[in-house]
């Protein structure tokens, strides 16, 4: 299926779409002034163990602490054989308060957590993977062929120096690339580390020794494959430099690149602004009338699939499952274009046949092997919800780009007039038993005063009488409808 790639350059931020007939199925942002820190390699300083939880928290030169658990710390091989696993000696054990540590980062800061941490390096390049303490070399899983697997393998080990004590992983693009990619890559690759094994020894801890690629040279070493047909660029300024790159490290990428010159803003030309918009939503509608509604907690995201005004054209039963392949489809593409990460809860409309079940979990299984980010799904559980997990190494795109709402601070709903009149009538009551002003001023939005003067003035009045002091009534156009002051005269 061929794939375009749309790259908005200002100089505010970064965005890049992948496109793929005409729909967009993946949106990455990247903010000048707050980049993505995953791939980062820091030296760190150990501030604080803790045993209990098996973990430390690394100061690494940011805001807030950065966090590394015991199954993340990095111990040698004591012999060759992988397929014993060897105990985990405890944290306590192995790192210690004041200690100097490489880390690299694995997951970026998200909510209140800090960014996490893996003291096992990785630098990867367009067709390799750079493991500097591990001294295999390892094949893409999506290589399928064992003689292929086999080829590549051998091809690695004689471009690799006799003296070479790292290991490399073998990506996918590098099934088609030639032999001088290869070995540009990995003299790329080991050059980088001697850089960053040099600058360790000269800079104090914490300092940042190495910055992954910024996202438009990412595109180019992690996004392009074989089924890309264009890559367009509305700066010329980040093309050059991006042809430039392409020159010296993915030239047979340069073909593709194109500066994008139209008048028309590029976004808005291939319709990916509406599409924003569309994934800030909580309704996704399908084009048979059904609908998905999309949840994003802190703990997990629950999507819902409706019939919604689908009624089809032969039964019941057929109409649910023709709803249930179409959401699976569109499940797909929304974890891509929200990076939706953690647990994933589908709740599908129920299905009597086990062979509709079976083919909807198909479906959407097939539509998720174009996802790049690990995924485990299970089948049908008992209350016929399907489980899924996607990996979270960033934001999602409502993090990202939204905030929680001032007014109802993220519970999606307000009260209604008339509940805040029957909050501020037992507020000001609470208050005339502790206080002996002269008058009582309501200062409150539009929507609750009229309430009061309309059809809430009896219960007013009868407030008055009881604690037998005036309460005025005064318009804040300012205020939302949850907020008031009572003002004591």
């Amino acid at each position: 299926m061929n794939e375009d790639i749309l790259v908005n350059i200002t100089p505010q931020e970064t965005r890049v779409a992948l496109m793929q007939l005409g729909a967009v199925q993946e949106l990455h942002i990247e903010r000048t002034l707050s980049r993505g820190l995953v791939g980062n390699i820091y030296l760190g300083r150990v501030v604080r163990v803790l045993p209990g939880m098996q973990s430390a928290f690394i100061d690494i030169g940011l805001e807030r602490a950065a966090f590394l658990h015991v199954a993340d710390i990095w111990h040698p091989r004591t012999n060759n054989d992988t397929s014993v696993p060897h105990p985990q000696p405890p944290i306590e054990k192995t790192v210690f308060e004041g200690q100097t540590l490489m880390v690299q980062v694995i997951k970026d800061p998200i909510g209140t957590k800090g960014a996490r941490l893996s003291t096992q390096i990785s630098i990867a390049g367009r067709t390799l993977v750079y493991l500097p303490q591990e001294p295999h070399i390892g094949i893409s899983q999506r290589i399928e062929s064992e003689a292929e697997r086999e080829a590549l393998r051998s091809k690695i080990q004689a471009l690799v120096p006799a003296d070479e004590k790292g290991g490399f992983i073998v990506r996918t693009i590098a099934e088609d690339a030639a032999d001088a990619e290869l070995a540009n890559d990995v003299a790329y690759l080991r050059k980088s580390w001697q850089t960053i094994g040099e600058q360790s020894t000269r800079v104090p801890a914490p300092a940042l020794l190495y910055q992954d690629l910024n996202l438009a040279q990412r595109v180019l070493r992690d996004f392009v494959h074989e089924e890309t047909g264009k890559i367009l660029v509305d700066s010329r300024e980040t093309y050059q430099k991006l042809a430039e790159f392409a020159a010296t490290y993915t030239p047979a990428v340069l073909g593709k690149l194109t500066h994008y010159t139209g008048e028309r803003p590029l976004f808005d030309l291939y319709n990916v602004e509406t599409e924003i918009e569309r994934a800030l939503s909580r309704r996704v509608d399908l084009k048979s009338g059904g609908y998905l509604m999309i949840d994003q907690t802190e703990a997990m995201t629950t999507i819902d699939v409706n019939t919604g005004g689908y009624v089809g054209a032969r039964n019941f039963d057929d109409t649910i499952f023709k709803t249930n392949l179409e959401a699976a489809l569109m499940i797909a593409r929304q974890l891509r274009l929200r990076n939706l990460g953690g647990i994933i809860i589908i709740d599908f409309i129920d299905m009597e046949s086990a062979d509709h079940r079976d083919s909807v979990l198909a479906e959407l299984k097939k539509a998720l092997a174009r996802d790049r980010t690990r995924i485990t799904v299970n089948g049908f559980s008992q209350l016929g919800l399907v489980e899924m997990t996607r990996k979270r190494t960033r934001e999602s795109l409502a993090h990202v780009l939204c905030e929680p709402c001032a007014v109802c601070q993220g519970k999606g709903q307000v009260k209604t007039p008339r509940t805040l009149c029957y909050d501020i009538l037992r507020e000001i009551l609470r208050e005339s038993r502790q206080f002996n002003p002269r008058e009582f001023r309501l200062i409150a939005s539009q929507e609750v005063v009229d309430l009061f003067l309309e059809e809430e003035s009896q219960h007013l009045a009868m407030l008055i009488d009881f604690i037998g002091k005036p309460i005025s009534l005064q318009v804040e156009s300012s205020f939302h409808q949850e907020q008031y002051d009572i003002i004591l005269m």
